[in-house]
């Protein structure tokens, strides 16, 4: 036990090394962190107290016996990880990359709130200096300044005894902005159909009719359906100028990674909804991307949507799919579990014109985690589709900026997240995937484990100054 307990002993001076804590009372850099982020020197000292307190405890226990706790040894390294993340941070404000143009920022509910402020806190504003445009769509927010942008669940009204059932705030926003082996890259065209339809419930008998009102002209009148009995119908559309618009941008994006555009329809049941889709792209494609496209060996095709699925499945991947909105919300969940987890998709909203762009986690808000973490116990929720958010977001900033440095962040930032992946640190979800349903704690990090990972991986490739 005489080795054990001083390698135990330098473990436990290792993780409340006071040279970290006090090291930064006098570090303005570290102050004007803490100012921002409200990790002050006292939210650390506090930390590393309650780490050595519960350590040494453990230590008393154990003198003269074997029996101390494998998992608290093991939480001495973490513990100092994140203690030192801090710190880094705090170095990192030295080096910080100027963005001269705003990013607007929209926060979130539950579990993806709590991992983007530490994302926030960890990766991105140590790095950057950022004209951040702040707008609060969580929940709650939304309700008390009736924002017509919520979840839209019935249970979530109940709980947080909202006001009314609002929209989704995704699907508001789409409508606002129009827009295996190898990636497979989905371009859902994100307007209309299911997202802004009118449904209804039909209580008993009765004629179901379609009517258009043309400007100047008389009532275009649609017979749909001789209701025998209680049902249900729906009424859905989409405009020309939002299919043209979905089309330039899904061969633009094809182009760009030099890979074939498919699109999917069911043309052969709705000839005139989904052949109008059909017929506009090829009418884009024809006038003004077939010669580009030839030149660099892609390819614009039209598929059936069951036919196009079944080739996802088997093909190797490596194209561009542009779907309807329906199919693009469906399948590119299927997409994304097929490569491993919804944690591993990035998803981009577009403009046609490509100046507009908005970054998002596709999966929803982890409410299972978010009430352990409400509990106070551990999760270990995967981050990296919330990074990936920041990173494709501040990238596009970039771009228009033609700001070389921040580009360059975001790519390190997105290496670091692979890299820590591969060498053997990622959360639960992926760690099923390869250890299988019975998986335990030692092969997967929790969720600010991940985060500070992460967060030394990047302070690797950006070479920041040690933090001792």
């Amino acid at each position: 036990m005489a080795g054990g307990g001083n390698l135990f002993g330098r473990v436990l001076s290792y993780v409340v090394n006071e040279f970290i804590v006090q090291g930064l009372a006098n570090n303005r850099a570290f102050q004007r962190f803490a100012v921002r982020t409200n990790k002050s020197l006292e939210n650390l000292s506090s930390k590393a107290k309650e780490v050595r307190e519960e350590l040494s405890e453990q230590w008393r226990n154990s003198r003269g016996n074997d029996d101390w706790d494998l998992r608290l040894f093991v939480r001495a390294f973490r513990g100092g990880a994140s203690l030192r993340c801090y710190a880094a941070a705090a170095v990192a404000e030295q080096h910080r990359i100027k963005v001269h143009n705003p990013i607007v920022e929209m926060d979130g509910d539950e579990m993806t709130r709590v991992i983007w402020n530490m994302i926030k806190d960890k990766l991105i504003f140590p790095y950057l200096e950022l004209d951040v445009k702040y707008f609060d769509l969580g929940l709650l927010n939304r309700d008390a300044t009736d924002d017509k942008v919520t979840v839209e669940n019935e249970t979530r009204v109940k709980e947080f005894k909202l006001k009314s059932m609002w929209r989704s705030p995704n699907g508001t926003i789409r409508n606002i902005l129009n827009g295996w082996k190898k990636p497979i890259c989905i371009g859902r065209h994100a307007f209309g159909d299911q997202y802004r339809a009118t449904d209804t419930i039909i209580n008993g008998p009765g004629k179901l009719k379609m009517v258009f009102v043309p400007d100047g002209s008389e009532p275009v009148e649609l017979n749909v359906y001789d209701f025998k009995g209680p049902g249900v119908a729906l009424s859905m559309y989409n405009v020309d100028e939002s299919i043209r618009a979905f089309a330039e941008s899904s061969m633009a994006m094809a182009l760009s990674k030099r890979w074939p555009l498919y699109l999917s329809t069911k043309n052969t049941i709705l000839k005139k909804y989904d052949g109008r889709f059909k017929d506009i792209f090829q009418e884009v494609y024809e006038e003004k991307w077939k010669e580009k496209f030839e030149e660099n060996s892609i390819w614009y095709e039209h598929r059936l949507i069951d036919d196009m699925v079944a080739y996802a499945v088997k093909s190797e991947g490596g194209y561009v799919w542009a779907c309807k909105n329906y199919d693009g919300d469906v399948q590119s969940d299927f997409l994304a579990q097929g490569f491993g987890s919804l944690g591993l998709m990035s998803s981009v909203l577009l403009s046609s014109d490509g100046k507009t762009l908005e970054a998002e986690a596709a999966h929803g808000t982890v409410t299972r985690h978010f009430r352990l973490h409400q509990k106070g116990q551990e999760t270990s929720t995967n981050s990296i589709a919330s990074i990936f958010a920041w990173t494709r977001g501040l990238e596009h900033r970039a771009k228009l900026d033609k700001n070389d440095r921040l580009l360059d962040f975001t790519k390190k930032l997105e290496s670091a997240c692979i890299e820590t992946v591969e060498s053997g640190k990622m959360t639960k979800d992926l760690a099923l995937l390869i250890h299988g349903p019975k998986v335990t704690r030692e092969f997967y990090l929790s969720t600010e484990e991940f985060i500070d990972a992460v967060a030394q991986k990047l302070r690797e490739k950006i070479q920041i100054p040690a933090v001792v």
